[in-house]
């Protein structure tokens, strides 16, 4: 099982740290990265395995979401099976 991460915000050190951090402390396996800095605008993307998480998947995307709105970032966690229901046409 995987799940779709996604970072926005002011571009500022140690984002990654920060979100690949509490992946670690939840044994969440981050698999792929893709991120770019737009002026000062940082993106990233992630995949990351949640099939060995020691933690809820809820919980875990609600502890992203946290640390996003404490740093002023947009982070989202979703199952990749919802991310690709959504986007099917």
């Amino acid at each position: 099982m995987r799940a779709v991460i996604t970072v926005v915000g002011k571009d500022e050190v140690g984002i990654l740290a920060k979100v690949s951090g509490i992946c670690a402390k939840s044994s969440i396996n981050i698999t792929e990265v893709t991120q770019s800095v737009l002026d000062d605008m940082f993106c990233m993307i992630m995949l990351a395995d949640i099939s060995q998480s020691n933690i809820e998947f809820t919980k875990f995307a609600d502890e992203l979401e946290k640390v996003g709105e404490e740093n002023n970032l947009s982070i989202h966690a979703m199952h990749e099976d919802i991310f690709n229901s959504m986007h099917r046409i």
